[in-house]
């Protein structure tokens, strides 16, 4: 139901599961391996793969925090966007990549909850994709010495919020990695 003409597709963007982002993440292995089950079932029914890699200051390019966690391999194919902004949309190529394959619908899985997903998913809304939350496959570190919520407070409420968020001509909401069935996507 997207806003955006000529826009038929869906794409399983994988934000941020790096090294240095994950390595402390809450539920990590679990959550990991739901994106690799997500990225496997993309592949099988030629949903493009979208990777997003996040650098700055604290998360050197190249580096080995900077890397895709080890359980996760991007095929050359695969576009790469690099990132230095929470939106993944925020002075990056993501748009133009999305454009290209006429996709209009996401499917969202990564880190960290609180920041880039939060921010992604929002980010996608205002500029007319459908976006979907994988309730099972995004984390976050704990940030409650900050005065943060636990981190699967922070998920728990996250997926709450945006199973029911809506837009005009747009489609929001949630789903679980078991429940993902790429099979009917352009």
């Amino acid at each position: 139901m997207t806003t955006l003409d000529n826009r038929p597709n869906t794409a399983l963007l994988v934000i941020d599961v790096q090294n240095g982002v994950v390595g402390g993440a809450y539920e990590r292995d679990a959550v990991v391996a739901n994106v690799a089950t997500l990225v496997g079932k993309a592949r099988d029914a030629h949903v493009p793969v979208v990777w997003v890699q996040h650098s700055d200051k604290g998360l050197a390019r190249d580096s080995e925090d900077w890397q895709i966690v080890r359980e996760l391999s991007r095929a050359d194919t695969e576009p790469l966007v690099e990132k230095h902004y929470a939106d993944t949309f925020e002075e990056t190529t993501l748009e133009s990549v999305l454009a290209g394959l006429g996709v209009g619908r996401l499917i969202v899985s990564g880190a960290q909850t609180d920041e880039c997903i939060r921010s992604t998913l929002h980010g996608a809304i205002v500029r007319g994709y459908d976006a979907t939350l994988v309730s099972d496959a995004h984390t976050t570190e704990d940030q409650s010495e900050w005065g943060a919520p636990p981190p699967d407070k922070v998920i728990a409420h996250t997926n709450l919020y945006w199973t029911y968020h809506r837009a005009p001509g747009r489609t929001a909401g949630t789903v679980r990695t078991s429940e993902v069935d790429f099979s009917a996507s352009s």
